[in-house]
């Protein structure tokens, strides 16, 4: 397949869903690059916080934050840090598109649409029994309280997209595919996702 007519993927995702797994296999399986902890870094450079910062609050907002941030809002010199670094998260989303690849959460979809940008779009989610089996087989998070843990990170992605978007982050209209990974397995959700480009 040419690598120039492969649109942008997008993947919105619950934690422990198969986010990474899925970028990971579309990106060998088509030769296109997948961003997902890259953009820390790339944000970082982008916007001139600190790594440390983009990674706390790239794509997480707590509620007392939002609410913070609303009232501040009338002040002509308050940026909060949040819009800060969404901005720039927001510019290199663009500029990344300008290639084939895959982008992993950062509200890409809805930035692509509104920039009128075709990208095919999907969410990952699962029940929580699933995506806790899941987290603990993956194992990356120490030892946290798993299930307080999982919780958070859902909720604090549900708001941060809601603030920069409007929109709910599991909306089933705002994605070209949805899928249940407790139903679908990772690899058949690359599969279908690939014969749609090839079949396009």
């Amino acid at each position: 397949m040419e690598k120039d007519k492969i649109p942008v993927i997008t993947i919105n995702r619950e934690y422990g869903a198969g986010g990474r797994s899925l970028a990971s296999i579309l990106s060998e399986r088509l030769g296109i690059p997948y961003y997902d902890r890259d953009f820390v870094n790339m944000t970082a450079d982008e916007s001139g916080y600190d790594v440390e910062d983009v990674l706390r609050e790239g794509e997480e907002i707590s509620m007392s934050e939002k609410a913070i941030n609303t009232m501040l809002k009338g002040i002509v010199s308050y940026t909060s840090s949040h819009d800060a670094i969404f901005d720039a998260e927001k510019k290199l989303v663009l500029d990344l598109a300008k290639s084939p690849c895959i982008m992993v959460g950062r509200c890409a979809n809805y930035i692509l649409d509104q920039a009128g940008i075709d990208n095919i779009s999907i969410y990952l989610h699962a029940p929580f029994e699933h995506r806790f089996k899941r987290a603990l087989e993956i194992n990356e998070n120490g030892d946290v309280k798993l299930e307080k843990y999982i919780e958070k990170r859902d909720k604090l992605r549900q708001i941060y997209y809601k603030k920069y978007t409007g929109n709910d982050i599991g909306d089933a209209v705002l994605y070209t595919f949805t899928f249940d990974t407790s139903k679908v397995s990772i690899d058949t959700c690359a599969k279908t996702v690939i014969n749609m480009i090839e079949n396009k």
